[in-house]
């Protein structure tokens, strides 16, 4: 459904009442389409410890070396090289 500003603001309650039923709303100024108004979905946060026991990852991963080579990368030394 496509409706002008004048009509948007007029009917506000109507047209988040179409959103949430999953229609389309349009609103156009003097017959251009401008904005979509759109049904809102929260963003899904997965429960803390979800991937636990499901990653594996390299023993020496927090060794003094591999330590050294990442503090050489993140200050710009052409001298890292990685084991």
């Amino acid at each position: 459904m496509q409706v002008n500003m004048l009509e948007a603001k007029n009917r506000l309650s109507a047209l988040i009442s179409a959103v949430e039923q999953d229609q389309e709303v349009i609103i156009a100024r003097n017959g251009v389409p401008v904005a979509k108004i759109v049904k809102y979905t929260a963003t899904k946060i997965a429960a803390p410890g979800i991937w636990k026991g499901q990653v594996s990852y390299s023993p020496d991963w927090d060794d003094e070396e591999t330590n050294d080579v990442i503090a050489q990368l993140f200050s710009g030394s052409d001298d890292a090289s990685v084991a």
